[in-house]
């Protein structure tokens, strides 16, 4: 890691908002500094585009997490982004993992981090991620569909049985535009039609499974606890019912993840104190309504530990003016289109490494590597005196943005480099053409 001293200075153009990492503070020269660390510093020294993490921040809002659900599991749901130090961090904050795929499982797996801890999900998972999962060692496995019963039961490999979970549909999540891209609402098992209950019958009924709770996942960047609460009630109700018409009792729900993150900047979300406290008295209620004893609770948070500790950089290639219009191309951008992380165009961006001349006008912030210029953000006040090399900054960038990157037209994928105390260190290096190559094995 490299040090870096910063003398931070006024500047009454720039505030650190919700959405920027709490360490975000003005640097000499028109610059931000993140961990100590100056922005335009970073894009010099690792190029651009560059993610940067704020690892203090992380670590941060890990530990709030745990703070708000003291006696739940707090696991970190690893596809809003995933690396080594990722695992590490989680791992030393005392969080467990959600893995989606073979390959977050198999990275868990090279930092040790404990099976028992780590959850496995997702609507869909090939036959590879379950060999993988069982081959390695998963804590859970949760069970969306009734097709995967008997599919992995015809795997575990015994002596022991693979704990799994049932997920349900809910009955409501976030704002409708949300839900219909995430798609909470199409996957899991109903209860009102009976498919959730069929599929805990077949369970019972594989003696290499054992049924250990429900899960359920109510959408993404959900704004307010009540649909966590509902969510607690139906899945209490319905393991009330189970335990009545079959004899057992359940001893875990796990709730998922979706909680919001501030974006735009400035939006009012809850803190996971607010969540955890309305999650926490419905349970009760709940448990003391239907006489049930009170369950192990899980979450899931990924986009609300990781987003708001990261910062993007891209460097402006070009600004073309038409039609009164103002639109800035910077370089890469493919993976941090609107639907990668559902903030889009309402993203703060900032100019960052110098002091701006003039007034500032509306600029579209446009994605350099795609014919179409795919928008990143805006309108958005920047400089009107924005020229090609300048470097941009915008926050609410750790999560959904790192992993989805196509590598349109062989740009390749950015790099990824952690700030802390004043130093930074490389992450993830940035993909190369040599890696491209390699992977093309045709003749």
């Amino acid at each position: 890691m490299t040090a870096v001293s910063v003398t931070t200075v006024p500047d009454p153009g720039f505030a650190a908002p919700s959405a920027w990492p709490a360490s975000a503070v003005p640097a000499p020269g028109g610059d931000v500094a993140v961990g100590g660390v100056p922005l335009a510093g970073l894009a010099e020294r690792y190029g651009t585009p560059l993610y940067v993490l704020d690892e203090d921040e992380v670590r941060s809002r890990a530990r709030a997490w745990r703070r708000a659900l003291p006696d739940a599991e707090v696991v970190y749901a690893a596809k809003a982004f995933l690396c080594r130090a990722v695992v590490d961090w989680m791992e030393q904050e005392g969080l467990g993992l959600a893995v989606g795929s073979a390959g977050e499982r198999e990275l868990a797996a090279t930092r040790g981090f404990p099976a028992d801890r780590i959850v496995l999900h997702g609507h869909a998972r090939s036959p590879h991620d379950l060999r993988t999962a069982l081959r390695l060692g998963v804590g859970r496995i949760v069970i969306g569909s009734g097709c995967e019963i008997a599919s992995l039961a015809a795997r575990v490999p015994g002596p022991e049985p693979q704990q799994v979970m049932v997920r349900v549909r809910p009955d409501a999540g976030g704002p409708g535009r949300i839900r219909a891209v995430a798609g909470a609402q199409r996957f899991g098992l109903s209860v009102a039609d009976g498919d959730a209950e069929e599929a805990v019958a077949r369970i019972l009924g594989q003696p290499c499974l054992e049924l250990i709770g429900l899960h359920s996942h109510p959408g993404s960047q959900i704004t307010s606890p009540e649909p966590y609460a509902r969510s607690v009630r139906r899945m209490i109700a319905f393991m009330a019912r189970i335990r009545d018409r079959y004899g057992i009792t359940l001893p875990e729900i796990d709730l998922g993840g979706g909680f919001a993150v501030a974006c735009p900047p400035g939006q009012p979300v809850p803190a996971p104190a607010a969540y955890g406290r309305r999650i926490h008295d419905e349970l009760i209620r709940c448990c003391a309504e239907f006489d049930y004893p009170l369950p192990r609770l899980t979450v899931e948070p990924g986009r609300s530990v990781l987003a708001g500790a990261g910062v993007v950089l891209h460097r402006v290639l070009a600004v073309r003016r038409m039609d009164g219009r103002v639109f800035a191309s910077v370089d890469g951008g493919t993976g941090d289109a609107p639907g990668a992380d559902r903030c889009g165009a309402r993203r703060a961006v900032r100019l960052v490494g110098r002091s701006p001349e003039g007034p500032t006008r509306a600029t579209t912030v446009v994605a350099g590597d795609s014919e179409a210029g795919e928008v990143l953000a805006g309108p958005v006040e920047l400089p009107e005196d924005l020229r090609p090399g300048d470097v941009l900054a915008a926050p609410v960038s750790g999560a959904y943005r790192m992993s989805p990157v196509s590598g349109r037209a062989l740009t390749g994928g950015p790099a990824v480099a952690a700030v802390r105390g004043g130093r930074s260190r490389l992450l993830v290096r940035r993909e190369t053409f040599d890696d491209h190559r390699a992977r093309d094995v045709g003749l």
